[in-house]
């Protein structure tokens, strides 16, 4: 088990926490991280490019002209591929980009992804972070106070004061312990925990 600080708001520390080095605390893998990024990424694929055949280009029924004596090439359709408005020839079609990787991969990835963080001293943990009301220059006061730029937080529950709060900010991300990936993991420098969040995150790994 390591041992990390908790801090509340105002940059004070106000207690200790206990990790999970079977979570925090493993062997990086940098080529599962990649495999599962890939993932993440073609299952975001929208796969709808799409162009005609020559099957499926208007037009074309009629022969331009007749098979011999003219002195020209035999031509059978004007939408051939070699004519210009023609059918295209290995045209991208639909298609499902997505793929699946076995679950033990996922999480074994996003350990090292947590572990990645702790080892580069790039994980913050607070104890809480009490918003009254939805204000955005209140919320930018607390990320200057940490040094905070581009920045993920993982929250317990739902909080719409502090989403909306956050919300125009162009690099934070906030998302509940059940949706934490690799990919945003990976895309924000800094990760921001609440304490109560940390042992959601170690139940649905180590289960």
């Amino acid at each position: 088990m390591s041992v990390l600080s908790v801090y509340d708001i105002e940059k004070n520390k106000v207690s200790e926490i206990e990790i999970s080095d079977s979570v925090f605390g493993v062997p990086v893998k940098e080529h599962l991280i990649s495999d599962v990024i890939k993932m993440q990424l073609a299952s975001k694929r929208q796969g709808t490019a799409s162009t005609k055949r020559r099957g499926e280009v208007r037009g074309g029924g009629r022969k331009p002209w007749r098979q011999k004596g003219t002195g020209r090439a035999r031509v059978g359709t004007i939408r051939s591929p070699l004519w210009r408005g023609g059918g295209i020839v290995f045209g991208p079609r639909p298609r499902d980009y997505s793929f699946r990787i076995p679950k033990k991969v996922k999480k074994a990835a996003l350990k090292s992804a947590l572990s990645l963080k702790v080892t580069e001293n790039k994980m913050l943990i607070l104890r809480d972070f009490p918003m009254d009301e939805i204000k955005t220059k209140k919320f930018k006061e607390v990320l200057t106070r940490f040094e905070l730029k581009s920045v993920l937080f993982v929250l317990d529950r739902s909080d719409a004061v502090l989403e909306k709060s956050s919300r125009n900010i162009k690099e934070v991300k906030m998302m509940r312990s059940e949706g934490i990936n690799v990919y945003d993991l990976l895309k924000y420098d800094n990760l921001v925990l609440l304490e109560s969040s940390v042992k959601m995150i170690e139940r649905a790994l180590l289960s």
